[in-house]
């Protein structure tokens, strides 16, 4: 009985996903208001690449109603966003791994069962369900293990932005100069970004402290944002934010180096593990046939 309802089950629930994928349902009329009535968002200053492969080819057709369901969530879109993922090309990705992790477990089966060793159907349904959820949240692990990454890249990044913005305002340059020229001269990925937030502000005639601010609120950058604050205040009303600056570059360095050294004393620790348990295992193979023996003679 309970394997009958268990097979009824999926199968419907599987039955249901079909129809929604070919047939989805139409949106409520307050949906659709709500819709024309919303104000925009601006553009995305950070540019997204689409990746292309088995993984997105596959999981594309899934990519719309993986995103009706909420998905990602907004903490995963500022982390899609400073790794420069598309959400469409990680939707597809996350119901690929998941579809494979579905079929493994059964393709495995069938292939034993044709050598004359076959699985129980249960041990195969629970290998099933455990490795297409484990496949289906793999890649939001690698986006957030690489965005943290770049967010570390990105403050040192910054560190160096302001140190450049205090030197050229102490050369008599405005704060708009400043903000400019300081971007014109670092390289690598987060001084695009920055040069690409100040294009933008330039073109729709925005302030630079209002693109810096956005640009920080998509990255997840909570520094960039006090930057913004801070610059916004010389620029409005004229206030002196040279120490103020040399301040948040002096504690973004201190963070750097305090993650710097809990990093290096993880690996430490992380090194320690493999003589323990080589220890742990030359104590088991001493004391083994010592233990056997009392035993066996009881």
């Amino acid at each position: 009985m309970i394997t009958a309802l268990v097979l009824g089950a999926g199968f419907g629930v599987g039955v249901w996903a079909l129809v929604v994928w070919a047939i989805p349902p139409r949106p409520g009329l307050g949906a659709v208001l709500n819709r024309l009535d919303a104000t925009p968002e601006p553009p995305p200053i950070t540019a997204t690449q689409e990746h292309t492969g088995w993984a997105a080819t596959i999981g594309k057709p899934f990519v719309a109603p993986l995103a009706a369901l909420g998905l990602p969530s907004p903490g995963l879109r500022k982390d899609l966003a400073i790794t420069g993922r598309s959400i469409e090309t990680h939707l597809a990705d996350k119901a690929a791994l998941g579809m494979a992790g579905l079929l493994l477990p059964t393709l495995v089966s069938l292939a034993l069962t044709a050598a004359s060793m076959p699985l129980p159907w249960e041990l195969s349904l629970i290998a099933s369900v455990l490795i297409g959820v484990v496949g289906f949240l793999l890649p939001d692990v690698g986006v957030r293990r690489d965005a943290a990454r770049r967010r570390a890249d990105f403050r040192l990044a910054l560190s160096a932005y302001l140190n450049l913005i205090r030197v050229t305002l102490a050369g008599g340059a405005g704060v708009e100069g400043a903000l400019t020229d300081a971007a014109t001269v670092g390289h690598g990925w987060s001084f695009t970004q920055l040069r690409r937030a100040l294009t933008i502000a330039k073109i729709t005639r925005s302030t630079p402290w209002s693109a810096l601010r956005a640009l920080g609120e998509e990255l997840d950058v909570r520094e960039l944002a006090e930057l913004s604050a801070s610059v916004s205040l010389a620029g409005t009303e004229g206030a002196k934010v040279r120490a103020s600056l040399r301040a948040k570059a002096a504690a973004l360095r201190t963070r750097e180096l305090t993650d710097a050294e809990g990093e290096a004393q993880a690996a430490t620790e992380r090194m320690s593990l493999p003589v323990i348990a080589l220890f742990v295992g030359f104590l088991l193979f001493i004391g083994y046939p010592a233990v056997a023996q009392v035993l066996g003679g009881m």
